[in-house]
């Protein structure tokens, strides 16, 4: 009976080292995480580990001929991550300098919120249109790539420099990210509701499909009429006034008001945009 409990009793200790050791890990492994979630480095991780996992099968088979080639291929694979990974790898750094490991935080969050709370009356007043997507938990990267890369710290004037008229960030979603707008003249997709195609313009249901695909909030200004709405969970709120966009931004909304009712038809003027506002906001 003795002898069974041989193996446990090689194992080392757990001791205060251990645990932070294990810690540290898990920490950087959980920013590497959030770096590659919504980008295409994850599907190559995925293939890594679906390689790894033939490998382990054909030494249980022993089916040598497979594992030779496995064998013979994985002292090269290192040198390939690094290099496949060299940009994550610069962000993994500049996030350890920059922010705090578990996102962003309940400051940062707020800080973000001002900003945006004060850009969006600025635009509404000058009837400028801008649609705003700020990313929740899902990535946007796919969205991201389809615009004008920025990565700058939020503001309010530069939000309301990149969407005055005539500028060649002007048409497109702003993402922001965190603490920073990422890109700019962002593709989204358009909502395919029929009982919507209508009523309302094209920022309002590019609004509406990108919060139909992730978990985003969009915030849109309409060009015509200057009302702000909000969209997420692919339904959209028309004409809500500042305390709403608060309620929204920094996750105080209660659950029944973050998912309301499907929006009734309205008059066309009151939420149409103008014929030319958002044109390039379509699906790629």
């Amino acid at each position: 009976m003795a002898n069974s409990w041989l193996p446990f009793a090689a194992l080392p200790k757990f001791t205060v080292t251990t645990a932070f050791d294990i810690l540290i890990v898990a920490i950087l492994i959980y920013q590497f995480i959030l770096i590659v979630r919504g980008r295409r480095a994850a599907h190559i991780l995925a293939g890594v580990g679906i390689l790894a996992l033939v490998y382990l099968g054909a030494i249980w088979l022993r089916l040598e001929l497979l594992r030779t080639i496995l064998a013979t291929l994985a002292p090269y694979t290192a040198i390939a991550l690094i290099v496949m990974f060299q940009s994550e790898l610069r962000r993994i750094m500049a996030r350890l300098g920059r922010r705090p490991f578990f996102g962003i935080s309940r400051l940062e969050r707020r800080e973000v919120a001002d900003e945006i709370l004060l850009a969006l009356p600025r635009l509404s007043q000058q009837r400028i249109g801008a649609l705003i997507v700020v990313e929740r938990k899902i990535g946007l990267k796919t969205f991201i790539e389809s615009g004008v890369l920025i990565d700058a710290q939020i503001s309010r004037d530069l939000l309301c420099a990149i969407f005055q008229p005539g500028g060649a960030l002007h048409d497109g979603a702003v993402i922001v990210q965190g603490d920073r707008i990422a890109a700019g003249a962002c593709f989204l997709p358009l909502t395919t509701n029929p009982a919507l195609l209508t009523e309302l313009g094209t920022r309002h249901r590019a609004a509406i499909g990108i919060t139909e695909e992730t978990d985003c909030l969009a915030l849109v200004v309409s060009e015509a009429t200057g009302r702000i709405s909000v969209a997420d969970f692919g339904e959209i709120e028309l004409d809500v006034p500042l305390q709403r966009v608060e309620q929204k931004l920094t996750g105080r909304a209660t659950r029944r008001e973050a998912r309301p009712a499907p929006v009734l038809p309205a008059p066309e003027s009151a939420v149409q945009d103008s014929p030319l506002e958002g044109s390039s906001v379509q699906r790629p």
